[in-house]
């Protein structure tokens, strides 16, 4: 399992290659969950980060316009991201979500295949009047995106799981993988619950307001001791695994 953490600027991002984040995800919270920074940051970024380091960059909360999201998406794949973020939230159904990823993707894929589409659900979908989360691997399938994300809309404290049950999770997980996708969680997740994440098999644990100073993701700072404290647990859980097997 890759730990992604979010960062919004060159120092931010410093500090979460220096506390061992396997990915840096290139945002603004302050324009709402999946704010999107702008591309002369995110470009920068990629470049002062070692290659093995994943970059990824999110679009924004987006309303279902098909064409400003892919004109966006082509401009995210410019600034040599491993990832573009893609919220489905401005979508109301199943046939929306696919038609506006699809477009997103073949932006992104036509400059560059092997760039990554992240389609991001919500597991709060319901306060924000979007798809259902379960939706969400059925819609990058045949979206022929990447990888599927569930994550919250609402930043007020309330985690992925406060909104979905450890089973329907599970069931977002073995889905996309079944797929053949990879899973990313995210939500305002604290440390106690990256095990959990891990159990249930995600490829990719997103996290900010864990990493940031007062646990706070808007006006804290992400630090190397909170980023290498989390990297820690991950890399345990996963030691735990081989030594088990």
């Amino acid at each position: 399992m890759k730990l992604l953490i979010s960062a919004v600027d060159e120092e931010e991002a410093r500090e979460a290659i220096a506390g061992k984040a396997d990915i840096v995800d290139v945002k603004n919270p302050k324009e709402g969950a999946l704010g999107a920074s702008f591309p002369w940051i995110t470009r920068h970024i990629r470049e002062i980060a070692p290659r093995h380091v994943e970059v990824s960059c999110t679009l924004g909360d987006l309303p279902n316009l098909p064409g400003s999201v892919s004109l966006a998406a082509l401009g995210a794949a410019t600034t040599g991201v491993d990832y573009v973020k893609v919220g489905v939230g401005g979508v109301k159904t199943k046939k929306e979500a696919v038609f506006l990823l699809q477009n997103a993707v073949k932006a992104v894929k036509d400059y560059s295949p092997t760039i990554k589409v992240v389609a991001t659900g919500y597991g709060d979908a319901k306060r924000v009047g979007s798809i259902n989360p379960l939706l969400i691997p059925e819609v990058v399938d045949e979206a022929n995106a990447d990888v599927a994300m569930v994550d919250t809309a609402v930043k007020d404290g309330s985690d992925l799981f406060t909104f979905l049950t450890n089973e329907k999770i599970k069931r977002i997980v073995e889905d996309a993988h079944d797929r053949g996708l990879l899973v990313a969680l995210a939500g305002s997740l604290r440390k106690e619950q990256i095990s959990n994440v891990f159990t249930l098999k995600a490829d990719i644990v997103g996290l900010r307001g864990a990493a940031c100073t007062n646990s706070d993701r808007v006006n804290g700072r992400v630090t190397i001791e909170s980023v290498r404290e989390l990297a820690d647990i991950v890399k345990n859980l996963q030691t735990k695994i081989v030594v088990t097997s």
